[in-house]
This record gives structure tokens, sequence and C-alpha cells, in this order.
């Protein structure tokens, strides 16, 4: 097969989250480890971090991978969805995934496909894995794809877990209370393996407490060190709640410099200023045009579209335009009660099925008073947004990561 027929053929063979929702999801580990097994369990010789969490954890992989690399090491990132490319999936120092070995990967594949219908994320995960033992990297950044617990990237045994933060998503599968989900994003803690919980909370601190005491495991609240809180180190990546995730990452640069691992501030700090050139990372507080100002993050739950909604407060305009789209299995009261009521929205919906109609989001928004038109397509409502915007206007897109990445 070509590579354009290699990644269709994944995409409609496989059950596939981003298309067909939870019925996607399978709910244990045991058909990542037969493709590893398979493969030769190639992630038996990774060297990996793992890193969890509702809201930031793509941030952190790519500025942790960022920081590694600036110190020389050859730095596997394995992160999900993907805006563009399936292969930003996987990365070897920024670089995504030859399409040559994805094709001759799912070549090799397809017996245990055939034989044990796996997902399209434990596909993907696999690939990372065999793709980066391939290259022997040095280090291995892995991010979950939904949980932690049950999760197909739960395999590795890493030198250090991060669980950025707890929100209320993906309910329906996590569970509806914040303790229930931190239950299963705590399912990262391995045995003596140190972990780091980026923001403090007291409904999930206990969770996470108790599985390390079970895990006898060192845990850290990087936000109360307070080395890190209110730092003054700064990144590329815009939007200033990316500063909770700055928390983050430095504490888990000194617990990895306690490991061993010779990481220098110096060093550190530059590559977080040039995280984009690094990994090539996108769509977080992403400016796409000026006059009038275009701005984009994938920001998709009621956590995440707080703090873009608070980061849109600071920003000066005459008038705010608001691209917006969402899938049908978020839960949309809380996000839409956090929608400015002075702005003019424009109504999408991503192009795929588990997108929302956007006429129905439109109804439930006209309800609370947001005022706007229902668009074709989510490319369509960025031009209608244009049209009508002038040079002192912003406009925003957001309210799903497939929005933004249609635009991208």
């Amino acid at each position: 097969m070509t590579y354009p027929e290699t990644v269709e053929y994944l995409f409609t063979r496989l059950p596939y989250f981003t298309r067909d929702g939870k019925s996607a999801i399978k709910k244990d580990l045991g058909n990542t480890y037969r493709l590893l097994e398979f493969l030769g369990n190639p992630h038996r010789s990774l060297t990996c971090i793992h890193i969890a969490g509702t809201n930031g954890k793509g941030s952190v992989s790519n500025m942790l991978s960022a920081i590694l690399q600036a110190h020389g090491f050859k730095t596997g990132l394995y992160t999900s969805p993907h805006l563009a490319d399936f292969r930003e999936r996987i990365r070897v120092n920024g670089d995504m995934a030859d399409e040559a070995f994805v094709i001759e990967f799912t070549e090799k594949i397809k017996p245990c496909i055939d034989i044990i219908s796996p997902s399209f994320f434990e596909i993907t995960v696999a690939m990372c894995f065999e793709y980066f033992a391939r290259h022997k990297v040095d280090y291995a950044v892995i991010e979950t794809g939904l949980g932690g617990r049950l999760d197909s990237t739960n395999v590795i045994s890493p030198i250090v877990s991060v669980i950025t933060n707890i929100g209320m998503d993906h309910m329906d599968l996590l569970g509806d209370t914040l303790e229930k989900i931190a239950f299963e994003k705590a399912g990262i803690i391995k045995h003596k393996i140190p972990v780091v919980i980026g923001e403090s909370n007291p409904e999930t601190n206990k969770v996470f407490i108790r599985k390390a005491e079970e895990m006898e495991s060192e845990i850290f609240f990087a936000d109360r060190n307070v080395r890190y809180y209110n730092t003054e180190i700064d990144t590329d990546l815009q939007g200033s709640y990316q500063q909770k995730n700055i928390v983050t990452v430095m504490q888990t640069v000194e617990v990895l410099k306690d490991l061993g691992i010779p990481l220098d501030p110096y060093t550190t700090a530059k590559a977080l200023m040039n995280v984009r050139n690094y990994t090539h990372f996108r769509g977080r507080w992403e400016i796409l045009g000026n006059k009038p100002k275009i701005i984009a993050d994938t920001g998709h739950n009621e956590h995440g579209l707080r703090l873009v909604i608070e980061q849109l407060k600071k920003e000066t305009y005459s008038t705010l335009h608001i691209v917006f789209g969402m899938v049908k299995d978020k839960d949309r009261s809380g996000i839409i009660k956090l929608l400015p009521k002075d702005a003019v929205y424009y109504f999408c919906k991503p192009d795929l099925p588990r997108g929302l109609e956007p006429e129905v989001l439109a109804e439930e928004c006209r309800a609370i008073g947001l005022k706007g038109r229902v668009s074709v397509s989510v490319r369509q409502a960025l031009e209608e947004a244009k049209q009508a915007a002038g040079a002192d206007d912003l406009i925003f897109v957001g309210g799903s990561t497939f929005v933004v990445a249609e635009i991208i």
C-alpha cells in the first residue's frame, strides 16, 4: 500500500475513538500486550516518562521533550490526537515518523489486526514503541490517551509518572466525580516510581496519596513547591495558563535530576522558550493571523475552556468573534455557561461522525443569550468571521480539538 492507502486502512479498519466515540475503547490492556508480544516487546527497551491528566498533558509532554532534546538526548514523543498528519503522534527529536515505517509496520502487524481486532489507539501505541526502539531513543515521553489505569500506554515502567490535573471530562468513561476520575489517572503510578502531581485539589489529593502509599512511591505536588510557584520562567507556548504547566514541568525536571539525569537551568530555560522549534507543537493559543487577530486553542472541556476564557479576557479588541464547534459526547451545559455573552458566534460542526450538529449547539447557546449564526462547515465559519471582522477585532477558534485541526 502507499502511505495514504495505509492511513486510510488504519482509520477505516480499526475502531477509532475520534470517529466512533466510547465504542472504540477497549477496557483492558490485553490487546496491547498481545501486540507488543508479537513485536518482541519493544517497550521494555525504553526509558519512559509517563504523563496523564485532564488538561495540559500535551503541553507538559512537549515541554519535557524539548528540554531533553536541548540537552542532547535523542527523545521520542508520543501524543494524541493529531491535528493534520497521523504521524504527528510519533516523533523523534521533533521529526514525525517516516511514511515508509508506517507502511512497513502496518503490513507487519496485519496478522494481529485480523486475529485480535485491536483499536486504532492500541495500534498506534504499539507503533510508537516499535519506532522508538528502532531509533534507540535515550528517553521516550509518553502521553496517555484517555484516563490512565486502562490506557494502552499503561504497559510501561517509567522512571517518573506525571499527572497534570483532574477535571470533569469523559465522565461516561472515567466516572462522574473528581475522585473517580483521579482514581483512573492514578493508575499510572507504579511501584517505587516517583510521581509528580501538577495541581493540588482536596478532592483528588487523597486519591493520589493513597495510591502512592500503596505503591511505595514518592509523591511531589508541584504547585506546593514555592521554588517554582509564580515562577518567572517563560515559554514560547502562548497563554497564561502555561504557567501552571511550567510549574509541573520544573518539578518533574527536579525529579529527573535527582535520578541522575544532568539537566542544567540555562539549557532548560532556553528549551522552554523554543518548544515549538524542538517539537513542532501546535494548537495551544496559536496566533493564526493579524488584522483581525485570529487565535486557535484546542481546549475542549470545562476545565480547559475556563482557562481559555480567562485568557480571552486579557485580549484587547473592538468585537470578539468566536468560531465554535463541539463533539456530541461532551457535557455541554457547564461549557456553554462559560462562553462570553458579548461575542458574535459562528456555530459549526467538526467533520466527523461524533461532531455535534451546529443547529443543536446554536439552540442551546441562544437559550442562554448567546448570539450567532450556523455555518455549514468549520472553514466556512472562519471565512464568515473574517468577512465580518474589522482590523481591530479578534477571532477565536475553538471548542474542540477537531475544530482547530480543520483550520490548521
